[in-house]
This record gives structure tokens, sequence and C-alpha cells, in this order.
């Protein structure tokens, strides 16, 4: 039986946000679904600047978390750009 998972500090989102390409019905599109520990992981390694050890800080998760985070991430938000998939991603 897995254990229960952690409280992670995140950024709040009001609602869930869903990026497409242009010009694609979103009914005719797969959709990728990026939670919101994983999002913020990227935003606060990728896009602050920090390290995965500051990351883990600010989020109060181990290194390893975040590094699992943004290897999961990453490849959601390449696989959505790259295949013309739908971003979802979750606010909860």
């Amino acid at each position: 039986m897995p254990r229960c998972k952690k409280n992670r500090c995140c950024r709040f989102l009001d609602s869930e946000r869903i990026y497409k390409p242009i010009a694609i019905p979103l009914k005719e599109l797969q959709i990728v679904e990026i939670f919101i520990d994983e999002f913020e992981a990227v935003r606060l390694c990728d896009y602050e600047k920090l390290s995965q050890i500051e990351a883990s800080e600010k989020m109060k998760i181990s290194r390893g978390t975040v590094q699992r985070l943004l290897e999961s991430g990453r490849f959601k938000i390449v696989d959505a750009l790259l295949n013309k998939k739908v971003l979802k991603i979750n606010s909860k």
C-alpha cells in the first residue's frame, strides 16, 4: 500500500489552464495533463533559476522528489509542444 502524498507548497492557480496549437479544434487533439506540483518544480528550477535544493526547500519536499517532478513535467511539456497536443495544467 503506497504512502499518503505529502503536501507540497505550490503557487496558487485559480483554475486549470489549457494551451493548445492554433487552428486545430480541441476535440481533435490529445490532452497531456501536467499536475501543479510538476509545473511548480519546472517553474522554480527553469524559470526562476533555483537549484533543485532551493526548490525543494520552497516546496517543502525532498530534492529527489523535485528531480522526479522535473523529469516528468519537462517530458510532458516537450511532448505537448512537439506532438501538437493540448497542455492542461491541473490546478488541483
